[in-house]
């Protein structure tokens, strides 16, 4: 055999090994990344994280809303909707740091994660209870879940020998104004009336830099007057038509559920008034309806901001 024709088999092959020994290293820390343990994290700044970026309508690519909020030792977790327990770890958080769950209202979709982030959290190593503050109606929530899992709770404590204070939770129903500090960082709660059901939003300051996530959008007038002067501002925004433009482009839709629609969300083209009457340095979106494929289908219908505005992917960290 031509001498040129072995040499060429040989480094064929050894290439051929090295790259599937590559790739094989790679599949590894791949598939280890989404099961092994993942260390609590320390945060040297306010940071926030975007852990679930959707709706209420389901959506494979982004979970529920879920959105922490992190400095020092410190992990708070504003609402849990669909996936949380996978969306903290797609954001390199462990599902047993977060210390309080925050919920802004108790509509379905900030809820629906509750359970997995208590019993995930419990089984991946938390020993404290967990507490959860939210508007009127919160305790009924929790107990009502705990009940529910309660046979299920009991068997796993004893088969596994897990702590009986991880599975707690310490319930606070809050009024417009509630404050908790802890460390560096401090939290105020400002209500957003009007709506179907009570909701908050929640501001975060630490150091020089301060955030306000918000889960409603009813009570934009009152929103403003709480998020005044923050750096970061995050909030949803959807595109809702009128129920006329909704005719005419032939959107085959109910003219009073729109309205409805209307009534409880911020839509796209009011956002960025929203964000510039607060003041606010940074706007982050979340619960994008439609969600885009490409941000400029978003950013290029805003009007009347300047600032600085952010899609974030799940996972995404957002510096206020």
């Amino acid at each position: 055999m031509n001498l040129r024709l072995i040499g060429f088999f040989l480094v064929f092959g050894v290439a051929t090994f090295s790259w599937l020994m590559t790739y094989g290293a790679w599949q590894f820390q791949n598939v280890a990344a989404r099961v092994v343990p993942i260390e609590p994290r320390h945060f040297r700044a306010l940071t926030v994280i975007a852990v679930g970026t959707g709706g209420e309508y389901e959506n494979p690519a982004r979970g529920g809303p879920a959105t922490a909020v992190a400095v020092g030792k410190h992990v708070l977790l504003v609402d849990a909707g669909r996936s949380v327990a996978e969306g903290l770890r797609n954001a390199t958080i462990s599902v047993s740091q977060p210390e309080m769950l925050l919920l802004t209202n108790l509509l379905p979709e900030n809820t629906v994660g509750l359970d997995d982030l208590l019993l995930t959290g419990w089984i991946q190593g938390r020993s404290e209870p967990l507490q959860v503050v939210g508007p009127a109606g919160t305790r009924t929530l929790v107990e009502g879940l705990l009940a529910a899992h309660a046979r299920g709770i009991a068997a796993r404590r004893e088969s596994l020998g897990l702590p009986a204070g991880g599975i707690e939770v310490e319930i606070v129903e809050i009024e417009d104004g509630w404050s908790f500090e802890a460390d560096d960082l401090q939290v105020r709660a400002g209500a957003l009336p009007g709506g179907p059901l009570p909701a908050f939003a929640y501001r975060f300051e630490a150091g020089d830099r301060s955030a306000v996530i918000a889960g409603t959008g009813w009570a934009e007038d009152a929103l403003v007057a709480f998020a005044q002067g923050a750096d970061l501002l995050v909030h949803e925004a959807a595109f809702i038509p009128d129920p006329e433009i909704a005719e005419m482009i032939g959107v085959d839709t109910d003219p009073m559920r729109l309205r409805r629609e209307i009534a409880l969300h911020t839509r796209l083209e009011e956002v960025g008034g929203v964000a510039a009457r607060a003041g606010v340095r940074k706007l982050a979106l979340v619960r994008l309806r439609p969600p885009p494929v490409y941000d400029i289908q978003i950013t290029s219908e805003i009007d009347g901001f300047d600032g600085t505005i952010v899609i974030p992917d799940d996972g995404d960290e957002i510096r206020p």
